[in-house]
């Protein structure tokens, strides 16, 4: 089978979409299917990778965004999809690349859109505060996701929470949860020399794996410590990754026990800072997955997780989920902390091997396998 993914938003700092994407190419080339690629960068490369073959097309940064950028020459893309002849397409994108939905279905290519994040999510966290009303909300978001569910010929989501929105406006989504690295992701990533780095022998170490954006709710985790710190809890906060607000939450955390690391680039580095930590905070209220999270789970770490998102369905009782506020985080971390160390961190990692990648791309080439043999006028 020819298997195309599409997608924007991915780039050196991208962290849970550029991990599914390469996760899911290398479960397909190793099952023997040919994948490719196509996602925007700062100049135009076709490479031959372990997970396909991946074009970069040269893309416009999107303002406010951290960074990121995104593929306007769709039709210059259309043409690498012509010539490269998918059997299925998957798209991984609400902006400028929902259009190839509709334009794979005049091809007879299935096209299958992944809900990598909620409309309803986006929107409320991005709308000024006088249009952002409940109601307004869903609106936008049920006329964005029809507008989607006609272009497709399938919707995946990876949680239940991310389903919710589609299915309010009748649409029955695929469900396939991500999976985790288990063998990078490991209790044996522990190292007590990097546990020392972080943190002094007598402070409990918490992790933050978070891009710095108002929508992840950073400032959550630098309350909460603030708020453990006057309970006279020895706690130590590490901050892995950047974004828009940075600056912002430097400047919250002054004269705490908080330290930023910026963005960890190495995959070993990164699971050896989830291993060393006590707990990990996970605090977006819209995460429909939280790949980080997962990644934590399979370094025998356990996550406190924000209520109001997927998480708790991903971290299950390997974690404690807490309402979106600082004192609800610093009581669940408090919790978390309390139970014995053995069992948490087994509970963690019992959690996190149901997961492995190797079922997500089953379960995808299920999807695939269904869509290619089903009669054109049903696609």
């Amino acid at each position: 089978m020819r298997i195309a993914h599409v997608a924007n938003f991915y780039g050196p700092t991208s962290g849970g979409l550029r991990t599914a994407m390469h996760a899911l190419g290398r479960g397909y080339t190793d099952r023997g299917h040919t994948v490719l690629l196509v996602v925007p960068g700062a100049e135009d490369a076709d490479e031959a990778t372990e997970y396909g073959r991946r074009i970069t097309l040269a893309s416009p940064v999107l303002p406010l965004s951290g960074g990121y950028r995104v593929i306007s020459r769709t039709r210059e893309l259309k043409g690498i999809l012509q010539g490269f002849r998918p059997d299925v397409l998957e798209i991984s994108d609400r902006t400028t690349l929902r259009g190839l939905g509709a334009w794979a279905g005049r091809h007879g290519i299935p096209a299958v859109f992944f809900a990598h994040e909620r409309a309803d999510g986006i929107l409320a966290a991005h709308l000024p505060a006088r249009l952002g009303s409940s109601t307004a909300v869903s609106a936008l978001a049920d006329a964005h996701n029809r507008g989607t569910a006609r272009r497709f010929a399938t919707l995946v989501c990876t949680t239940e929470y991310a389903a919710e929105e589609l299915r309010r406006i009748g649409a029955d989504p695929e469900l396939v949860p991500l999976g985790v690295d288990l063998e990078t992701f490991h209790p044996s990533r522990f190292d007590q020399s990097v546990r020392d780095e972080l943190a002094s022998s007598d402070e409990r170490l918490l992790v933050m794996a978070s891009r710095l954006s108002a929508e992840k709710r950073p400032d959550l985790a630098i309350e909460a410590t603030r708020i453990l710190v006057e309970r006279d809890e020895p706690v130590r906060l590490v901050c892995l990754g950047t974004g828009a607000v940075e600056r912002e939450v430097r400047t919250l955390a002054a004269g705490l026990p908080v330290d930023f690391l910026g963005f960890v680039s190495g995959r070993e580095r990164f699971a050896k800072l989830l291993a060393a930590a006590d707990a990990v905070i996970a605090p977006g209220p819209i995460e429909t997955f939280g790949l980080a999270a997962l990644e934590a789970l399979a370094c025998a770490t356990p996550v406190v997780v924000n209520a109001a998102s997927a998480l708790p369905e991903v971290v299950g009782s390997a974690g404690v989920a807490a309402d979106g506020t600082a004192e609800a985080f610093a009581d669940a971390v408090h919790e978390v902390l309390a139970r014995p160390e053995e069992e948490r961190r087994e509970a963690a990692r019992a959690r996190a091997e149901q997961l492995p990648w190797s079922r997500t791309v089953e379960a995808m080439l299920d999807v695939h396998e269904r869509l290619h043999t089903r009669p054109a006028a049903d696609v």
